[in-house]
Order: C-alpha cells, then sequence, then structure tokens
C-alpha cells in the first residue's frame, strides 16, 4: 500500500508546509538522510501554544506533538520527498514546554511518534529523545524535529 492510500486509510489529510520562522530551511537532504528542522504544532491553522503541566493538559500535548508530526510529513512533500521513498524514520528529537517538575515528555512525545509507526508501519519505529524545555518558538507547547532515511531514486 502506498503512503498516500495508508494517509486516506488513517483519515489523515496533511496540513499545508508551515513557512520558515527564522533562517533556516525545513529539509535538507544529504547522504541519503532528510533532516527536518524543529516543526511546532499548527492544529486547524492555530498554533498550540502553553506549558504541559500548567495550561497544557497531557493529551493536549500528545495531540500537540501529534500536529508536529503531521507538519514532518507535510514538509517531506513539499521538498519533493515521494513519502514512499521513506525507508525509515531514523530519530525523532521531541522538545515539550513544560513545568519544571514535569517528568512524562516521553507520554508527550508518543503524539509524534505514535503517528509515525501509524504511517510507516515498521519503517516508522525510530529512536527518540524527549526533552523538557523552558520555552519555544513563538510560544509553542511542542516542537519535533526528524532525521529520516530514504531509498535510493
Amino acid at each position: 500500500m502506498s503512503i498516500e492510500s495508508r494517509l486516506d486509510e488513517l483519515g489523515i489529510v496533511l496540513p499545508a508546509a508551515a513557512a520558515p520562522v527564522a533562517s533556516y530551511t525545513p529539509v535538507v537532504v544529504e547522504g541519503g538522510l532528510a533532516y527536518v528542522s524543529g516543526q511546532l504544532p499548527f492544529v486547524d491553522g492555530a498554533l498550540v501554544t502553553g506549558r504541559v503541566g500548567d495550561d497544557v493538559s497531557l493529551e493536549d500535548g500528545q495531540a500537540a506533538a501529534r500536529a508536529c508530526g503531521l507538519m514532518i510529513i507535510a514538509q517531506l512533500k513539499a521538498a519533493g520527498i515521494d513519502l514512499n521513498n521513506v525507508k525509515r524514520v531514523v530519530k525523532l528529537g521531541a522538545f515539550v514546554c513544560c513545568t519544571p517538575n514535569y517528568t512524562d515528555q516521553p507520554k508527550v512525545a508518543n503524539g509524534a511518534s505514535d503517528l509515525m509507526q501509524d504511517v510507516f508501519g515498521e519503517a516508522g519505529v525510530h529512536a527518540r529523545a524527549a526533552v523538557g524545555v523552558p520555552a519555544l518558538p513563538l510560544g509553542a507547547a511542542v516542537e519535533v524535529d526528524a532525521i529520516i532515511a530514504l531509498n535510493p531514486t
């Protein structure tokens, strides 16, 4: 099954790829790897802001991480990468804006991790870091970046 068909089966409509908010490019392909810059969580066109453990619940944090994952996939497509050429999601880095005593960053990051596995199957199983931070760009609640291995074209 193609990845596009899998997205349809899951009822997933990818968002429009967000423009960079600073001096960087969203995707760099080098040596068979696509490096996707940190993506912010947009749900229904609005940025999810706040701090998990304060004004953002675990469930809303997970939804924000999933939205970051959707944006990662959208950025791959916008960079002209055929999603069927994704060999493996190698690693995700999840940054969770949270209170100092919050310790469920891995559970928040599961929103993006579970999405990658749902979309790419075994190729979506990856290594990961989930880190709590005091602030993120534009006040975002979560940011996720990715390293994706590509099949030779």
